[in-house]
């Protein structure tokens, strides 16, 4: 099997042997945990390679089944094969000792998993391939549940130093909406145990602990649910599925309330007078003053893609933002999508992707026509037009820098691109860190912060390189890609990090996640987010070096520089006449003020107007049952397609002499029956305040369906009253059948929904 585009080299198995060797957890693991799962009875040591050829030969015939039906029929006949294999493939239960996030307590193979299905995560919270599996897992939750007997526990096993701390993984889990066991591997005894080689991969074990599955790099959706469909099946069948009891516990639940959740960028407007703030963990964005006042709340507090209203705009985990005039932009990077947010005319819409993950590496059509693939960063740029005419984008999931133009305009050994056009602009694809002086024969890994310099002799793009922890220069005339600072020369070692002051190569970083450029003083800053650090360095002798920052993950305030502590900094903007550095403290919840010229530190205080919860939730409104008597509206089946959006207009007429009363609010609920991936993230129920004109009510059909015939249900309930003081209360339910077509468009489509009482 070809593993998927995060697979690593051998450096990476070695870095691992070499921890292991120096580290007596492993050793004692390797010994002992089976004996002591076992009752003492050790087991055969058993790794992904024995699975390998077993497998492959039913990966092959796979390919060859015409039918759904075929393809199940061959995964039960193979599951039935290795039931005989059973004691041959056992797999080692979990050391003692180790950290576990989301239980109560330390879960164990042989005890609170025995009985169930166990889908093992092998990932490490840096990958963006690891983030794009998140889905699949979260939807495969939904459809299983524990008590069916399948259970999701993630293995994180560590690239950087830093993801080896448990209070950067819980950040992590938090960010990524992870409720799944998680247990933290840094000494990667299991990744070894198993011979595990790549992030992601995916191990599905059976209920006595036995391989059964195992798949390596993203965009296996299909197969896994085959395969996890297949075994709880089967296992059904032959009495052997018998759940535990695991105790769930939550971090999320015990978080207080914080003004931003995990502020992944910040920009500011060209007058200085305004802040861009992307409220990732809420996903929101949030237009504020630079004494901290709410100016505009776009989005949140549930993720979503809906295009409309300022008040009525969904996103979902964006990142990178950038102001012009009135108009931000937004990378909506869980969506895979570029939003843009008109201020004046307080409008949301999409100008580029299709809301699914693209595996495009190259573009050329318009933006909405184009998949894009996690969008992490935006910067203007100017391009062959007039100034600010592209919107450069670090597209994290592809390892690319793309081009979305504002107007016309011509990238370095190109052809005009007309406004509109997505394009990819340098980057061959490949996870690597490889400079050339064509564009597309250089290679990035996970860019994940972007920093324009226009001026000569710069005339450039920073970029910080993320996986490759380097800091790397793309020419805007040219195309060359070159490096600053950071890595090595070795194209292919994604693992030459540190924290080393110095120049070119001899400087280190670790996982950099941001840049700004200071044209006053020609000088770049850092977000070296790994080393909580924010670094400066300068183009024209390479050198770089600390600016802030103990090197110490934590929240202290300084109140110098060399005091001051930060935990995974995202984003940094250069702010008033360039004295100011304003850095999103992505884990601290908030944002620093950097006074670059008396070296202190503030905070910059979001007002409180404008608070939700961190886990990014509203308490529901109670939505009483609907009455016996009330009248249900069957209406035809609506073809729809996905990422389209419904416009549902309610029209509802009084008896004549009556009106809505205040003192019994009127209101709406849309709801699923049992489809409730339909709605996530969407408001779902509103107050009914005037029946002289229709109701608008928006429903965004999701990018993705878990089935094709849901049933869409809007209740209403209007509370009135006569002029003799007679008040009634009447309810109406209309049930709006969907068909879903799987092609993503766009567009609205309008339904017109009409009761008299």
């Amino acid at each position: 099997m070809k593993c998927g585009p995060r697979c690593r080299d051998e450096s990476a198995v070695l870095l691992y042997q070499a921890a292991a060797a120096s580290s007596s957890p492993c050793l004692s693991f390797r010994q002992q945990g089976a004996a002591r799962a076992l009752g003492g009875k050790m087991a055969a040591r058993c790794s992904l390679a024995a699975l390998l050829p077993l497998q492959s030969a039913l990966d092959y015939e796979l390919e060859d089944a015409a039918t759904a039906e075929e393809k199940m029929d061959l995964v039960l006949r193979y599951l039935k094969k290795m039931d005989l294999r059973e004691e041959q493939l056992a797999v080692p239960d979990f050391g003692e000792g180790l950290e576990w996030l989301n239980t109560a307590g330390p879960l164990s193979l042989h005890r609170e998993l025995s009985g169930s299905l166990v889908l093992l995560d092998f990932f490490t919270y840096c990958c963006i391939n690891c983030m794009h599996v998140l889905p699949d897992l979260h939807e495969l939750e939904r459809l299983y549940p524990v008590e069916d007997g399948l259970v999701v526990v993630g293995v994180h096993s560590a690239k950087f130093p830093n993801e080896r701390v448990l209070a950067s993984i819980r950040s992590a889990v938090l960010r990524y909406n992870i409720t799944h066991p998680v247990v933290n591997d840094s000494d990667a005894c299991l990744w070894q145990e198993l011979e595990v080689s790549c992030w992601p991969t995916l191990v599905l074990l059976g209920p006595h602990g036995n391989l059964l599955f195992s798949l390596v790099g993203e965009g296996h959706r299909e197969r896994l649910f085959l395969f996890v469909q297949a075994a709880l099946q089967h296992y059904s069948q032959i009495g052997q599925l018998k759940p535990g009891v695991i105790k769930m516990q939550l971090y999320r639940d015990s978080l207080p309330p914080s003004p931003l959740a995990f502020p992944g960028k910040v920009a500011i407007d060209h007058r200085g007078e305004q802040l861009v703030v992307a409220d990732t963990g809420h996903h929101r964005v949030l237009v504020v003053s630079t004494s901290g006042q709410v100016l505009h709340s776009v989005g949140g507090p549930g993720s979503g893609w809906k295009d409309g209203n300022l008040s009525e705009a969904l996103f979902s985990s964006p990142q990178g933002v950038v102001m012009k005039d009135n108009t931000v932009f937004v990378a909506d990077t869980n969506n895979h999508i570029i939003r843009k947010i008109d201020l004046l005319e307080g409008k949301v819409s999409t100008v580029a992707g299709v809301g699914v993950q693209g595996t495009d590496k190259e573009g050329g059509v318009m933006g909405p026509q184009q998949p894009i693939s996690s969008p992490w960063d935006l910067a203007l740029g100017t391009a062959g037009g007039v100034e600010h005419n592209v919107l450069w984008i670090a597209m994290a999931g592809t390892h690319q820098i793309w081009a979305l133009f504002l107007e016309d305009g011509m990238l370095p050994k190109s052809n005009v691109c007309p406004k509109g056009t997505c394009v990819r602009f340098a980057g061959s694809g490949n996870e690597e860190n490889r400079n050339n002086s064509y564009p597309q024969k250089a290679g990035f890994a996970q860019p994940s912060g972007l920093a324009v310099a226009a001026d000569l002799p710069w005339a450039c793009i920073f970029v910080a390189d993320s996986e490759s922890s380097t800091i790397r220069t793309l020419s805007t005339k040219d195309g060359a890609v070159k490096n600053l600072v950071g890595g090595e020369r070795d194209p292919m070692n994604l693992f030459a990090f540190g924290d080393v002051d110095g120049s070119g190569t001899e400087a280190k970083l670790q996982h950099p996640l941001g840049v700004a450029w200071n044209p006053r003083n020609k000088l770049l800053y850092v977000a070296d987010s790994y080393n909580h650090k924010i670094k400066v360095v300068d183009p024209k002798t390479k050198q770089c070096h600390v600016l802030a920052g103990t090197g110490e993950a934590g929240s202290a305030w300084g109140p110098g520089f060399s005091e001051v502590c930060f935990s995974e900094p995202g984003g940094l903007c250069i702010g008033q006449d360039a004295k100011l550095l304003y850095v999103a403290d992505t884990n601290n919840h908030h944002i620093k003020v950097l006074d670059l010229e008396r070296h202190t530190v503030s905070q910059l205080v979001i007002s409180e107007g404008d608070v939700v919860d961190v886990a990014g939730s509203v308490p529901p409104r109670k939505v009483p049952s609907l009455p016996k008597s009330a009248p249900r509206v069957e209406l035809p089946p609506l073809s729809v397609s996905l990422g389209q959006t419904l416009h549902l207009d309610l029209a509802l007429s009084l008896p004549p002499g009556t009106k809505l009363t205040k003192e019994a609010p009127s209101f709406w609920s849309l709801s699923a029956k049992g489809e409730d991936w339909l709605l996530q993230g969407q408001q779902v129920t509103g107050d009914i305040v005037d029946v002289s004109k229709p109701l608008l009510i928006t429903v965004a059909i999701p990018a993705t369906a878990t089935s094709t015939v849901p049933l869409l249900v809007l209740d209403a309930w209007v509370y009135y009253c006569g002029e003799g003081g007679t008040c009634m209360m009447k309810a109406v339910s209309f049930r709006q059948p969907l068909m879903l077509d799987a092609l993503p468009k766009g567009g609205i489509t309008e339904v017109a929904l009409s009761h008299s009482f």
